[in-house]
């Protein structure tokens, strides 16, 4: 019996783990994959205090040695349910059945797809969602960023390092990334920002991709494009099914300013919690909110307040 379960490893996990350790709760964290969660894998973050310029992969090593420094336990498994029986929680996971006094659902989100004919087919073979990660194989090759956020913004100003050219595709005339980033991708020499436009289709040759074909939304004019990879930002889905509490139309799971969710001692934290930004800064946060009313909730019993 644990007192506390945090079931994912990003920022939001990681922090809670810090938190919940100083509290001298027996905790354990639970990952799927790797630590550090999506932002593990950014070029660079230039917006976390303290840091004005520092790899994903080098600020979450940070946050990995802090955590584990204070001694916090983490298992690699997949969380399939977390049952309720009176105020134990019990999660059913690929290494076994485990129990805890509380949750902290700390599982983050996942790119979205768009399902353009070809992208299904041609993923790992020119079609990607992580720069970083990809992004070096199109060392001087023609690419494609689909996306207006601040993410598909940033992945373009990357892949312009790398790249011969970079075709930044967006559907709306004006983008959502900060000014920021927009300013760096209207700088760059070889990207070319193309608006008011959607992916319609990916095509490919002998197994990897070669064409991108745009749609204008308003004339409804076709281009065809040459591009060897097709770069996807479009949202994320949050990473929420295995766990039974009030949702918002979208999946994120809703919670109040406690991060409590719709079952008491269940928390929510970070990218998988309804919330208006997705930064690390914020999931460090919740992280810490969550990991300080687990606390409260486990020595005190404190009961679950109305979500708003």
């Amino acid at each position: 019996m644990y007192d506390l379960i945090i079931i994912g490893g990003g920022p939001a996990g990681l922090t809670a783990g810090i938190y919940a350790q100083r509290s001298r709760l027996k905790t354990l964290l639970i990952e799927k994959q790797m630590l550090g969660g999506q932002i593990a894998v950014s070029d660079v973050i230039e917006n976390y205090p303290g840091f004005p310029s520092i790899s994903g992969a080098g600020l979450m090593e940070k946050f990995e040695e802090h955590a584990k420094g204070l001694g916090l336990e983490v298992k690699y498994a997949d969380v399939y349910n977390i049952a309720v029986e009176g105020s134990t929680k019990v999660l059913k996971t690929s290494e076994g059945e485990l129990r805890a006094k509380a949750i902290i659902v700390a599982t983050g989100a996942k790119p979205r797809r768009l399902g353009a004919p070809g992208e299904k087919e041609y993923t790992g073979k020119g079609v990607s969602y992580c720069a970083t990660c990809d992004g070096p194989f199109f060392r001087k090759l023609p690419v494609m960023v689909v996306g207006g956020g601040d993410t598909a913004v940033k992945e373009a100003v990357y892949l312009s390092k790398l790249a011969s050219k970079v075709y930044l595709v967006h559907r709306r005339e004006k983008f959502r990334a900060e000014k920021m980033h927009q300013e760096k991708a209207e700088s760059a020499a070889n990207i070319e920002i193309i608006k008011s436009h959607v992916l319609k289709e990916i095509k490919g040759e002998g197994g990897l991709v070669k064409k991108a074909v745009i749609q204008n939304v308003n004339t409804s004019e076709i281009r065809e494009i040459d591009a060897e990879g097709v770069f996807i930002f479009v949202g994320i889905n949050p990473t929420t099914d295995f766990v039974d509490v009030e949702k918002d139309e979208g999946g994120f799971i809703k919670t109040n300013q406690k991060m409590e969710t719709s079952v008491p001692g269940i928390f929510a934290a970070g990218d998988c919690r309804t919330t208006p930004l997705l930064q690390v800064a914020t999931a460090v946060g919740d992280g810490a909110i969550a990991a300080y009313m687990a606390e409260a909730y486990i020595e005190n019993g404190e009961l679950v307040t109305e979500c708003p």
